[in-house]
């Protein structure tokens, strides 16, 4: 109940003193256990157990103190302010870690477009020095074998920027030792050389092959745009082998592939050195699938270090044992060629050399940016090379053609899709309608506001109708 006291003896002013209800409960009605209650020391209020200080409460919703919530008194209001002002420092760490979040991405981003164009104009000028090659030395199969010894440079390339970036100083034999547990605890024996590199070698070397004589039989834009099936063939083999979730958007985009492939066979009617040459680009692509696919059951949680050893042992593998094969047809006449100093050298290690730089690309920018990426960069190699072939070998590419190679690079962005692109796309075209919809909705309040102002100034009065 509420009080007046007396004057106080020391001549002060009369003050109202505040007294804790006697009796809060109400007829028939038992007490809340739980309940909060004032306590009063040396009679001054104190805070409940929910912190909340009921008279004070109370005189604010007798009074109507504007702006007031129940619950919420000075001390709460109070502790807001102590709160409020511990805020700036953790929104200053959030932003500098949001900063360096968003920092690190960009520079992410922007290292990934500059590995895109280092991939593409690798890959197209693979293409083209074949191209050049094949008018002075036709031999396809000795290009592949000598350009597939150069992996052998693969590990010690490895090496020696790890040495470089990393404190820890490892001679070279202990880095090959350690990154050959890839081929089990024990490392490296004779057996499983032969058991694990022989398969990946040889599936190696047909997809080479197979790519170069495709080169002889069609443009190098016609055999850039085949190759890119290989994607869609690795979405296949991973979803009858691997048992990878089945997508029926990449289904689409594989028989978009396999139409483009018959559409291409299609342009000069199935018969002559066009449907041969669009028969050995898609061997090659399904070489190439296979490999990967072989690849990731097998070695799929490899790192850097180890693909770079595999790919060095599958350059040894080349060497030693593949060697035998151009020795044989340049025996039988198949391939034959004159003195080795008669050899195109420059061309030769030229494309070898560009032919590593393209797989160390692919294989190194996966781990510093985004696989994505590197998929695009392999794509962009189809208007390279169309522009090459235009503009350099006045090529004239028909309709058919044209439209085969658009509907297979758009079945190849089709499969770079990822696995929740449609969950994704869902939820973003829902914020977009939630933008705008409170959007419409602050114009609506806004257009109101205003014409309430309007017609209060004309001294006009809206009154609704029933």
């Amino acid at each position: 109940m509420i009080s007046t006291e007396s004057v106080l003896e020391s001549g002060d002013q009369p003050c109202i003193r505040l007294e804790p209800l006697k009796n809060t409960q109400l007829p028939g009605k038992a007490t809340p256990t739980g309940g909060s209650r004032t306590a009063f020391v040396d009679g001054s209020p104190k805070v409940t157990a929910n912190g909340v200080h009921d008279i004070e409460d109370r005189i604010l919703r007798i009074t109507g103190y504007y702006g007031y919530n129940p619950g919420y008194s000075s001390h709460r209001r109070e502790d807001g302010s102590e709160s409020h002002a511990e805020t700036p420092g953790s929104e200053t760490s959030s932003e500098s870690r949001s900063y360096q979040t968003c920092t690190n991405a960009a520079l992410k981003v922007l290292g990934g477009l500059l590995v895109v164009l280092c991939v593409s104009s690798s890959w197209v000028g693979t293409t083209q020095v074949v191209k050049l090659t094949f008018q002075s030395f036709s031999c396809p199969f000795f290009i592949s074998w000598f350009s597939s010894n150069w992996n052998i440079l693969f590990f010690p390339i490895y090496y020696s920027g790890h040495v470089a970036t990393t404190r820890e100083k490892q001679t070279p034999i202990q880095k090959f030792r350690e990154c050959s547990k890839l081929f089990g605890e024990d490392g490296m024996t004779l057996k499983l050389f032969v058991k694990r590199t022989a398969p990946f070698s040889i599936l190696w070397t047909l997809t080479n092959y197979l790519y170069l004589l495709a080169l002889k039989k069609l443009t190098a834009t016609d055999v850039s745009a085949l190759y890119c099936c290989h994607k869609a063939f690795v979405f296949l083999l991973s979803w009858i082998v691997l048992k990878d979730r089945f997508m029926g958007v990449r289904i689409v985009a594989a028989i978009m592939a396999i139409t483009g492939i018959v559409m291409m066979a299609y342009a000069d009617g199935f018969h002559g050195d066009s449907f041969v040459g669009v028969a050995l680009a898609v061997g090659s692509a399904s070489t190439s699938a296979l490999y990967k696919v072989l690849f990731k059951m097998f070695l799929g949680s490899a790192n850097l270090g180890e693909v770079a050893h595999f790919l060095s042992t599958m350059g040894f593998f080349n060497l030693i044992f593949i060697s035998c094969v151009p020795l044989i047809l340049y025996f039988t006449k198949v391939e034959h060629w004159g003195s080795l100093s008669s050899l195109p050298w420059g061309y030769l290690c030229g494309l070898a050399g560009l032919w590593l730089v393209f797989n160390i690309l692919v294989h190194v920018g996966v781990v510093l940016t985004y696989p994505i990426l590197i998929s695009i960069g392999t794509l962009l190699s189809v208007p390279g090379n169309a522009a090459v072939d235009v503009l350099k070998h006045e090529v004239i590419f028909s309709v058919v053609r044209l439209a085969a190679t658009c509907i297979i690079c758009l079945g190849f962005l089709l499969l770079l899709l990822p696995e929740e692109w449609d969950s994704v796309t869902l939820r973003f075209l829902a914020t977009i309608a939630d933008k705008k919809s409170e959007e419409h909705g602050e114009e609506l309040t806004e257009s109101s506001v205003h014409t309430r102002s309007r017609s209060r100034a004309n001294g006009t009065v809206s009154i609704p109708l029933a």
